[in-house]
């Protein structure tokens, strides 16, 4: 048995698969589960680390030195349930099958709860079981009154310990509080997120994307080691990335809707020089695009995430696109090469990091 560890604890909970599942054809009913459960799992595996799988809910951790930022935690949240719905609305487009299991698909939808607290990660048959009170009051908030009160059906719960240890702006979240009352824990006081309109919001967000085609765009490859949530993650998080990016002395982030998204900004600190981003897509974990005024002049940068093989591996593609003018060509011929440079330098220093973090995958029990 290992020491006591303190962290996020989440269970991700397909909601109305009782109600689902009682009334269509077992077969087809099972296999969609499945694919929604895997879903799930690949979109939070990286940031957290999978205990098990407890039926139609997923039971992850994320330790503190994997997920120090409450930013982190939420994105993964957001991340997790926009691949669900889109995977339930791909499932629904692609099949013509009109049984019960799979016309009632789109009535399926993703809850979360997230505590934060103390735990003992105990190996019990090849899985990682976790145990202590706070496992138990985790588990004991995935039965709670908020559909019935909110009409909500997608949403996270996050209750006060986790709010407060991540230092989470209710009001920029727009978090609804709640409390819940268990005979063994007592009252349990939390805030809501809104899943379903954030989920809405960023669907109907404008696209903002950097294409090979044009000349002006300076494209890098990478293979770097960790599924996408993870090397997304450090990419985009301002305390790691003072870690891993040349020559960055400080990160300092500005998020108008409580977590990053569009409209977030970064003010990055580099020796004597300083670099301004302003997020203009974000997509979790897939793509991300940005604009930056540097030094260089402006410029637009896309990031963007893709597995490789089973996963466990991301191709990371970087486009840039100058939007200066005359005296921006002039000095990316004198700089580029050495702006080139920093690039490969920090993205081995982010390999050798995610390197040194790897842990031995757990199998779900």
């Amino acid at each position: 048995m290992n020491g006591v560890e303190k962290g996020a604890l989440i269970i991700a909970d397909i909601g109305g698969y009782t109600k689902y599942l009682t009334g269509v054809e077992l077969e087809h009913s099972t296999d969609i589960l499945a694919d929604l459960i895997n879903t799930v799992v690949e979109q939070i595996r990286g940031v957290f680390t999978l205990s098990k799988l407890e039926g139609d809910a997923v039971f992850a951790y994320a330790p503190d030195s994997r997920a120090a930022e409450g930013a982190s935690v939420v994105t993964a949240i957001e991340s997790c349930y926009s691949g669900f719905r889109r995977r339930q609305e791909a499932i629904d487009r692609a099949t013509s099958c009109m049984c019960d299991a799979c016309s009632k698909i789109p009535t399926l939808n993703l809850k979360f709860v997230v505590h934060y607290g103390s735990y003992v990660v105990r190996e019990m048959a090849g899985s990682n079981e976790l145990v202590g009170s706070d496992v138990i009051i985790v588990h004991r908030l995935l039965k709670n009154e908020i559909k019935e009160k909110t009409g909500l059906h997608g949403y996270a719960f996050f209750s006060g310990d986790c709010l407060e240890h991540y230092g989470l702006d209710a009001d920029a979240l727009t978090l609804q509080p709640h409390f819940e009352t268990y005979d063994d824990v007592g009252e349990i006081g939390g805030w809501i997120l809104d899943l379903e309109t954030r989920f809405d919001e960023a669907m109907k967000a404008r696209e903002v994307m950097i294409g090979d085609d044009d000349p002006k765009v300076w494209t890098m490859t990478w293979d770097v080691p960790g599924p996408p949530p993870l090397v997304w993650d450090t990419f985009t998080s301002p305390s790691k990335r003072k870690l891993w990016q040349e020559d960055t002395i400080d990160v300092r982030q500005t998020n108008p809707r409580g977590a990053p998204g569009v409209g977030t900004t970064n003010h990055c600190v580099h020796g004597n020089s300083s670099v301004h981003e302003e997020i203009l897509d974000w997509k979790p974990y897939r793509y991300m695009t940005e604009r930056s005024v540097s030094p260089l002049g402006p410029m637009m940068m896309m990031f963007q995430f893709e597995p490789i093989g089973d996963g466990s591996k991301t191709k990371v593609v970087v486009r840039l696109k100058m939007e200066g003018g005359l005296k921006q060509k002039l000095m990316m011929k004198a700089f580029g090469k050495k702006m080139a440079q920093g690039f490969e330098k920090g993205i081995a220093n982010m390999i050798t990091m995610l390197e040194a973090e790897k842990e031995p995958a757990p199998t779900p029990g």
